[in-house]
């Protein structure tokens, strides 16, 4: 028999017991809100959200300290949930992806020092076997899906008896992607109006740093830093010519992950022939993780452009780099520096299209970005 202390609840919040707990110390959610405790909670719940849009996702998070005070520990428990409700209200799925991966990893670094009884209570509350080092096909493959290295494909398995078998060492991963799963399935959830109405402060301060963050990483956008793929994919959409699929989704994820809005991006569309508005917004939010259920893409690296046959014209800048972003970032990083030593006025930025007559508005708003900027990490990922 395992006996969790609220240290234990703080490192683990998921669980059903730290659950049961928060739901002990007040009456209803309203009412914990408004309260001095609550509001430390949902303080500590805007942190952690601001941590988890951080994180790349590669390595181990720094771990916040666990404090040995009974209402410091009471309240990051509480910020468990209150984490939740406050993506949910955002309405935006990449805010829930991010959260969850996050909440997952640090998960993934308390277990590697667990006490091994507490361990295997935690792989059995997530429904994993709590001894035996294999898995179900069933329940292994939506794990794996979410693991990038070729070690965790199926077919690169031993699988026995309809069981995969996972060595000692691999199963913390295990643990974290399961969790991860779980976390995202049940997300978003179904917040009352008055609630989401209470918390709108919060929400709109992390969709603001989230902007900010956009903006430092890539600034407004800046059309004449496209690379040649870009430049030729929208060249073809304001000449209302053929698409391909895969130009679609490049130019679409490319244009969402240097932090265009997703009404700019289907407007682009509007002179394709046979424009189909429902569609197009439906093929979009899909790419840019909008659309409920979905997951984030990003841009197409430049050896999948080049076996699509869409990578066309490269210059200079494109053989030093393997991947869209990491050109756009170096070429207004090399605008930016022939602006300051030519003494000019740099050029205006912004998030119009090509065709755009003069005066005409466009969209400021930044969209939530890919889970990694640098060329070494351009797969998608599938945030939970």
């Amino acid at each position: 028999m395992v006996t969790l202390d609220r240290k234990d609840l703080a490192k683990y919040p998921f669980l059903k017991e730290a659950q049961s707990y928060i739901g002990s110390i007040s009456n209803s959610l309203d009412q914990f809100l408004h309260s001095p405790a609550g509001r430390l909670a949902l303080k500590e719940a805007i942190t952690t959200l601001e941590h988890a849009l951080s994180f790349a996702g590669k390595e181990i998070p720094p771990l916040p300290d666990i404090p040995k005070d009974a209402d410091a520990a009471t309240t990051i428990i509480a910020s468990y949930p209150l984490s939740r409700i406050l993506v949910s209200c955002a309405q935006d799925r990449v805010f829930i992806d991010r959260l969850v991966r996050y909440q997952a990893w640090l998960v993934y670094a308390y277990v590697q020092e667990e006490n091994p009884d507490v361990k295997r209570f935690i792989r059995k509350s997530i429904g994993l076997p709590d001894t035996e080092n294999a898995l179900s096909v069933v329940d292994y493959i939506p794990v794996a899906a979410r693991l990038p290295e070729e070690k965790w494909r199926l077919i690169n398995r031993v699988v026995i008896k309809g069981k995969v078998h996972i060595s000692p060492d691999e199963f913390d991963e295990i643990i974290r992607e399961r969790l991860r799963y779980i976390m995202a399935k049940n997300l978003p959830l179904k917040v009352p109006s008055s609630i989401c109405e209470l918390v709108s402060p919060a929400v709109e301060r992390i969709k603001a740093e989230w902007q900010k963050k956009m903006l430092e990483e890539f600034g407004q956008v800046e059309e004449s830093a496209f690379p040649p793929c870009m430049q030729a994919i929208l060249g073809a959409i304001a000449g209302n010519g053929h698409l391909t699929h895969m130009a679609r989704f490049a130019i679409s994820s490319f244009l969402h992950n240097i932090g265009m809005e997703n009404t700019r991006i289907i407007e682009l569309y509007g002179s394709v022939p046979n424009f189909d508005l429902k569609k197009t917004m439906y093929q979009v939010e899909h790419i840019t993780g909008r659309g409920g259920i979905g997951t984030e893409y990003t841009s197409p690296l430049c050896a999948t452009m080049k076996t699509h046959g869409i990578c066309v014209h490269p210059d200079s800048l494109c053989k030093k780099v393997t991947h869209p972003l990491t050109y756009y970032k170096q070429k207004k990083r090399d605008m930016s520096r022939k602006e300051k030593s030519s003494g000019d006025i740099p050029a205006q930025s912004s998030n119009q299209n090509p065709n755009r007559k003069e005066g005409e508005q466009s969209g400021g708003d930044t969209p939530d970005c890919v889970p990694s900027r640098a060329d070494g990490d351009h797969k998608e990922q599938q945030g939970t």
